[in-house]
């Protein structure tokens, strides 16, 4: 249920920057420790959107894929089970995510807001 919390705060940053210009994409980079439903994102983002400059605008959404890095021996890895021990050198105390925590939106596509002919 946090989806329809990050569809509404994205909405806002989105109308914050579209400065009354009509959205085509709202592009977003989303970590996997997140714990966000991408379809369950893209349905609230729908409702919120409505009657906005972002309706019908697409959500695109990059997933990144969680990372650890241990800083003791600087070893990078995707965690494959709930562990948070290095592979590398089996440290567990100095391990911390490298990415994954993402929640960002990248950037806005914006259409040019029509121009009224000139008439001489």
């Amino acid at each position: 249920m946090h989806e329809l919390s990050i569809a509404t705060a994205t909405l806002n940053t989105a109308l914050a920057h579209a400065e009354e210009r009509p959205v085509e994409v709202v592009a977003m980079r989303v970590g996997a420790l997140r714990q966000v439903v991408p379809e369950s994102l893209e349905f609230y983002w729908q409702i919120v959107a409505r009657d906005t400059v972002c309706e019908g605008a697409r959500l695109e959404l990059t997933v990144v894929a969680a990372r650890l890095r241990c800083d003791r021996c600087g070893h990078e890895w995707e965690p494959l089970e709930p562990t948070f021990r290095c592979p590398g050198c089996g440290a567990a105390e100095r391990v911390v995510v490298a990415a994954g925590e993402e929640l960002t939106v990248d950037y806005l596509e914006l259409k040019e807001p029509r121009k009224e002919p000139i008439h001489a």
